[in-house]
């Protein structure tokens, strides 16, 4: 499956095969947000993971600044990538997730690089992204991806420059 993914910004008709993979394969806290409700996937977190997304339907000039993208490997839907506007010119933050089914061969970094064919498309230079130490593949796919990787204070903050790390075609 090694790079055989494709972007689909997140609308009514991927919502739900989204939800499904999120609730199946990944925990709350990995994909959405907290929020007060029920722990585990009870009706209220799916009601505002719904909600969460369908916040950012109209991407980067929209309210949340957000457009997220499911991503789609042999046709399923296995996560979610999303690029924010930051407040910095010509720069987004990125973030994702995978469920467990998809983790490990090689769909994260196709993914990233996607989203960076993405972000340059939108006129993006920079894509920042945080994380921790202890997310070691995170951290593997931001650096096959071209990351700078700067560790501060518990937290690891990495920049793809669009410039001088041109994204895979």
């Amino acid at each position: 499956m090694t790079g055989a993914v494709r972007l689909e910004p997140v609308n009514e008709r991927n919502l739900e095969p989204l939800l499904s993979v999120a609730a199946a394969e990944a925990e709350p806290g990995e994909v959405m947000p907290p929020v007060a409700a029920p722990v585990g996937w009870s009706l209220a977190r799916r009601d505002a993971f719904r909600e969460f997304h369908r916040a950012s339907f109209a991407g980067l000039a929209g309210p949340t600044r957000t457009q997220m993208y499911a991503i789609l490997a042999a046709g399923d839907v296995v996560g979610m990538v999303r690029m924010t506007r930051r407040d910095e010119p010509g720069t987004v933050e990125t973030g994702m997730w995978l469920g467990r089914s998809a983790r490990g061969q090689g769909l994260g970094v196709a993914a990233l690089r996607e989203l960076l064919n993405e972000a340059a498309a939108a006129g993006m230079r920079t894509v920042v992204a945080e994380t921790t130490p202890d997310n070691t593949e995170a951290l593997k796919v931001l650096g096959k991806c071209g990351a700078k990787l700067r560790e501060d204070g518990g937290k690891v903050h990495a920049e793809i420059c669009l410039d001088s790390t041109p994204p895979a075609l």
